[in-house]
């Protein structure tokens, strides 16, 4: 029986949902486009994490299967002077090298928010830090601090500063100067850079106003310029204190965490038990001891945001 005919003898049809309808409905398209996103952090994201997590809760080694052992790698590591060394080594990196890099990166994105001639070359130029490879760029500046062929030997020689070869690297409290000194040059060009983008969302409107009012250009800076930059301050600020607290590429390359442990910070401390010993456990342990400190940065800095937006 057709369906007309069974529509004229009064049987009802119901008719089925289209396939377009359902790709049209939000909820099902949130879906699909948030999936691939889903799964990429549960990767290489959530998946390492609880592995990290599970491993730091066993006595794991290379090639020995471990059993469930609590907290004790925590307990282990904070009696050891190495790691307490480490965290106050990277405490100290982290707030020295984010001062400066946001000190020397606010002063150049104000000076290239400014016409003259060349601004576009001078704006790309001074990315260079930022694009080398870390690798590549570390070992330049290793050069630089050979005691045997240190440009900056040289360089200071030559100029009368000092009289016999100084060895940056070799020395503690030289070395941790040097890894900083490294980490500013190359972190200040993402600080001008992104700081330079808020800068030119201000309209020059509100600056020509509080000229015209009398204010002098300090006081324009400070009561108009920065109050309206300081969102866009705050979140470059978390995001390099995310990067800076896990610095491994940098420390590892110029010092290893040398001499005599002197400059081993949370990953280059992580890796050398974990890796170098295999003792997983006890790297997962070190690495994860990272966690709470950073959680919360993070979240004293949103609410800190958030507080700055709604205001």
């Amino acid at each position: 029986m057709r369906s007309s005919e069974m529509a004229i003898a009064g049987v009802g049809v119901v008719p089925a949902r289209p396939k377009r309808r359902l790709l049209e409905d939000e909820r099902w398209l949130a879906f699909v486009l948030l999936l691939p996103t889903v799964v990429l952090l549960g990767l290489f994201i959530a998946y390492p994490f609880v592995k990290g997590i599970m491993l730091a809760v066993t006595n794991t080694r290379v090639g020995v299967p471990g059993e469930f052992v609590g907290l004790a790698n925590f307990v282990k590591i904070w009696n050891d002077g190495i790691f307490r060394t480490a965290v106050w080594n990277t405490v100290l990196y982290t707030a020295v090298t984010t001062v400066f890099k946001l000190a020397l990166g606010l002063w150049l994105a104000v000076l290239l928010n400014r016409h003259f001639k060349g601004k576009a070359l001078i704006r790309a130029f001074i990315l260079l830090p930022f694009i080398i490879p870390t690798v590549l760029s570390t070992f330049a500046w290793k050069w630089m601090f050979d005691p045997t062929f240190s440009v900056l030997n040289w360089m200071l020689f030559q100029l009368g500063f000092i009289t016999q070869r100084i060895n940056w690297l070799g020395d503690a409290d030289l070395a941790m100067v040097a890894i900083m000194e490294v980490n500013i040059w190359r972190g200040v060009p993402f600080f001008a850079i992104s700081l330079l983008a808020g800068l030119q969302t201000i309209s020059p409107e509100l600056q020509e106003a509080a000229a015209i009012d009398g204010a002098r250009p300090w006081k324009r800076f400070w009561y108009v310029t920065w109050p309206l930059l300081l969102p866009v301050t705050m979140v470059v600020v978390l995001f390099s204190v995310i990067q800076t607290f896990a610095d491994f590429q940098l420390v590892y390359v110029l010092t290893e965490g040398g001499p005599a442990n002197a400059t081993h910070l949370f990953a280059t401390y992580a890796y050398q038990v974990g890796v170098r010993t295999g003792l997983l456990s006890e790297g997962a342990a070190i690495s994860l001891a990272i966690f709470p400190v950073l959680f919360l940065v993070v979240v004293l800095q949103l609410l800190y945001i958030r507080r700055v937006e709604t205001r």
